[in-house]
């Protein structure tokens, strides 16, 4: 009874190791606390600098916590008109931005998907070629504005709104994990492509159009250069761009002058402003994540391996 009972009992974790093995894992575990260390703390610091005053900032005494804990900063930016107006026009090129980039993404990852879409592989050659060879920012600038006449939020949204990248990965979901046998029984019952598509392609495919929509959300939130090339009207800035502007500039507004004190103290109050408006810029994107990620696996490995 007792050896049966003995025998049931599996050895715990660290008896099957080595001493070699746990002092392995020992540092591995020191180095991915230390690596973790300082990937995090910059990031913890900005959050906690934007809550202390200027001068404790300035001073070097927010190292661990904030001092002087204020929500001035904070404050400011909301009152500061510009970038009220920059946070609104950048909620609406990520709602179009992102439902374009989906729309053309799935337009172009269904047809090649299928099998009997004649020429397709050499389709995905010609799709291909931009990922690896560009014509330049000049040429494109001048097709885009001279040739296209695409100016300001049209430019923005409608330049690179295909990325081959995703489109690869959700045209690899479609055949691989919706059988096309599906597909080809819905048209024998009657169904056009365009009917299969929207009845049972996009609500089996939830998963990687959230991921995928999430990669394009990222992506519009965090981009600038695109706004700084192709919007020449203010009013239409998104906040990356206000948000650049402060960095570059070092201030919420331009020194017109004054005395020397009244200067020092705007520059440090804006250089700490700056860490509330990093806080806020960041803020849309940490409070979507939380709800795609489960579909992260899910919709990005699904198909990767076949079994």
């Amino acid at each position: 009874m007792s050896q049966a009972v003995k025998s049931t009992v599996k050895p715990s974790r660290h008896s099957r190791q080595s001493r070699g093995d746990i002092i392995f894992e020992t540092v591995v575990v020191i180095l991915l606390a230390i690596l973790a260390l300082i990937i995090i703390y910059p990031l913890y610091f900005v959050v906690i600098a934007s809550f202390s005053e200027a001068k404790a900032v300035v001073g070097g005494e927010v190292i661990f916590l904030p001092r002087s804990v204020t929500l001035e900063n904070y404050i400011e930016c909301f009152k500061n008109g510009d970038l009220m107006l920059g946070y609104k026009n950048a909620f609406i090129l990520l709602f179009i931005g992102t439902a374009v980039y989906l729309f053309l993404t799935i337009l172009c990852a269904y047809p090649l998907s299928r099998r009997d879409l004649w020429g397709r592989n050499g389709i995905m050659v010609f799709c291909t070629i931009p990922m690896f060879f560009g014509g330049g920012l000049i040429p494109t600038y001048l097709t885009v504005t001279k040739t296209l006449n695409l100016h300001n939020w049209a430019a923005v949204i409608l330049v690179g709104g295909v990325s081959t990248y995703n489109m690869i990965i959700m045209r690899t979901f479609f055949q691989t994990s919706i059988p096309f046998e599906l597909q080809e029984a819905a048209e024998i019952d009657g169904s056009t492509p365009l009917g299969t598509l929207l009845r049972i392609i996009l609500p089996l495919s939830i998963p990687v159009i959230c991921v995928i929509g999430l990669y394009y959300g990222v992506g519009i939130w965090n981009s600038y250069f695109s706004a700084l090339i192709y919007v020449s009207d203010k009013n239409l800035w998104p906040l990356q761009l206000f948000l650049r502007q402060i960095l570059v500039n070092a201030d919420l507004s331009a020194v017109d002058g004054g005395d020397v004190a009244d200067m020092a103290r705007r520059a440090m109050r804006a250089e700490i402003i700056k860490y509330a408006i990093c806080v806020l810029a960041s803020i849309p994107m940490l409070v979507i994540y939380p709800f795609i990620q489960r579909y992260f696996v899910k919709g990005v490995m699904i198909g990767s391996v076949k079994g």
